[in-house]
């Protein structure tokens, strides 16, 4: 269908709009690819560049996957079903939308296929979907980040958390607008985020992952004078 191939078009190219490398670039002539841990992520641009870029390139990131989700996920050239199977096509759409954003976020186009893991785009789009589920799952990560000081396990945290609330909303408590296609797919989206953290589980697992030293606004290894 025309339709779904265009939002999917569409959602992976705002994907791939490079946020921590735009920002880097931009604003402080880094590539952040070349510093910290090489990744084109919100994490790494906190570490590298300070908390001020690490606050833009999130807000960039949690975007992206706003606008797939919420935005580019409505676009109608041609009819869609009213349904698939048990699943109501309009969550399924926003769901696809969402994941050529992570995709896109992953392997953009834009910065030679070298991304982010993908998590803060995934945010955005569930945020734009089921803000409730987000919350609790944005709850979780706080917890474990203050607990752990590990940023990667917060995450994983939280990612593994938002399916089980989507399924206790909607199996334990009843809650009847939450579409099945939801907790499928975002197990789906679950599972790409674990892979991108496979090297952050292997340092969890080996104890070798690097903790958060302070909570306090980070200055970054660039005003530190350490680039």
């Amino acid at each position: 269908m025309l339709s779904i191939a265009v939002i999917i078009l569409l959602s992976y190219l705002v994907g791939s709009i490079p946020g921590s490398v735009t920002v880097g670039k931009a604003l402080y002539g880094v590539d952040l690819r070349e510093h910290g841990s090489g990744n084109a992520g919100a994490t790494n641009t906190f570490r590298v560049l300070g908390w001020k870029a690490g606050v833009l390139a999130t807000i960039i990131d949690v975007g992206k996957g706003a606008l797939a989700a919420g935005v580019i996920a409505t676009i109608r050239i041609d009819t869609l079903p009213d349904g698939l199977g048990f699943w109501e096509a309009g969550s399924v759409v926003s769901l696809v939308a969402g994941m050529a954003a992570i995709a896109g976020h992953m392997f953009p186009i834009w910065a030679g296929f070298r991304g982010g893991k993908g998590v803060n785009t995934a945010a955005g789009i569930l945020l734009a979907l089921t803000p409730v589920s987000m919350a609790v799952a944005l709850s979780v990560f706080a917890l474990v980040l203050f607990t752990s000081r590990y940023v990667s396990l917060a995450s994983l945290a939280a990612t593994a958390a938002f399916p089980v609330t989507i399924a206790a909303r909607k199996y334990v408590f009843g809650v009847e607008h939450l579409d099945a296609s939801l907790l499928f797919l975002s197990l789906i989206m679950a599972a790409g985020i674990f892979y991108g953290h496979r090297g952050n589980i292997q340092r969890l697992w080996a104890g070798t992952e690097s903790r958060v030293g302070s909570f306090k606004p980070a200055k970054g290894m660039r005003e530190k004078g350490e680039l």
